[in-house]
């Protein structure tokens, strides 16, 4: 993970600046599929957004894997 950033984003029109931070995964292409690390990652983003998910364990991979197949 890297560092929290202030960034400008666009909300409701307006150029206001906003905490960002880059996320990266390394993966074994060979051992995991793409779709399964895209998954977690978006996962990793939804607990790191709003941490009452994880409490309310609202974002599990296997949830949303489950709603794939």
């Amino acid at each position: 993970m890297h560092s929290i950033v202030s960034r400008p984003m666009v909300v409701g029109g307006n150029v206001v600046p906003r905490p960002m931070m880059y996320v990266a995964l390394t993966y074994d292409h060979r051992i995991i599929d793409g779709i399964e690390a895209v998954f977690f990652l978006g996962c990793i983003k939804d607990i790191v957004e709003d941490p009452r998910r994880l409490l309310l364990d609202m974002s599990s991979p296997q949830v949303r894997l489950s709603k794939l197949y």
